[in-house]
Formats: structure tokens, sequence, C-alpha cells
């Protein structure tokens, strides 16, 4: 009996389901953790939580508290509500690590929580409150939000003078 050969058997063999990229790993957390978070944003519904949101999330936040000295920082408004120009505000970046948090298994909820916390504790030194925070923003329950942004809230964006 002739003999098949191995091109012929692969070729009737059925296709496998190609699986997604394997997983980044995210700057700070374990590969575990980063897999975790890619199951999460690749099975959320959220506009804002979508491939690689999380690690755009923490990248935003630790540049926005990067510059050194003692200056209060301010929050700014993103120009637009796209997935991507929405995160040029700290807030929008806080809240996509948020919702990212409360749907992670414990574990990796638990090592992604405690840089946050870091975050979180230095964002508060950096930054001041605002009194009216529930008149004014939306979202006032969320801490993060109760924040002074651009100085006041609904001051324009400043542009550069030519």
């Amino acid at each position: 009996m002739p003999r098949k050969r191995p091109r012929a058997l692969r070729a009737q063999q059925p296709l496998r389901a190609p699986r997604g990229l394997p997983a980044e790993r995210i700057h700070g957390l374990s590969l575990r953790t980063s897999r975790a978070i890619e199951r999460v944003e690749r099975r959320s519904d959220d506009y804002y939580v979508h491939r690689g949101a999380t690690a755009h999330a923490l990248r935003r936040y630790r540049a926005f508290l990067r510059p050194p000295g003692r200056r209060p920082r301010y929050p700014r408004h993103s120009e637009c509500d796209c997935r991507g120009c929405s995160f040029d505000d700290v807030r929008h970046a806080r809240d996509v690590l948020e919702t990212v948090l409360r749907q992670l298994p414990p574990r990796p909820r638990a090592e992604l929580r405690h840089r946050v916390r870091a975050l979180d504790a230095e964002y508060a030194a950096r930054t001041l409150p605002d009194p009216f925070a529930d008149r004014r923003q939306w979202r006032a329950h969320l801490w993060w939000r109760r924040r002074l942004a651009n100085g006041h809230e609904g001051a324009p964006p400043r542009t550069a003078k030519t």
C-alpha cells in the first residue's frame, strides 16, 4: 500500500483557529497579570477598554506625574472623545484602569492595584482638591475626578502664542 506524503496528511487536517498575538508584558507587571489584562481587554464591551488600553493608561498616568518638583499638576480635558485622544485627560486614564481592575481575577487585580495605588498616592499629593467638583464634574463620586483641572473647570485649553 502506498504511503501518503506528510504534505498530503497536513492538507487533510482541519485548520486551527488563529490565536491572538501573545500578550505583551506590561512594564512593571508579571506576564501572568499581563495575560489576564489582555483577556479582559479582549472580552470587554466598553468602547474605551480595548487591546493595549491598560498599558496606555498606565503610561499616561506615569507621564502625568513624571515632571519633578513640588508644583501642583492640573489634569487637562481631552480635545476629543476618540479612543486615542481621550487618554490626554489623565482622569480618563484612571477611569480605564478602574474599569479593568473591576474585571480582573483576584491575583492579577491585586498586582495591578498595588501599582495603581502607588500612582494614586502621588496623584493625590501633586494635585489640588476641587471644592466645587460635585457641581462641575461628571462622575464626581470618583476621588480622582474631584481634583482641580486646568486651574479651574471649564477653562479653555492653553495654546502656544506665535
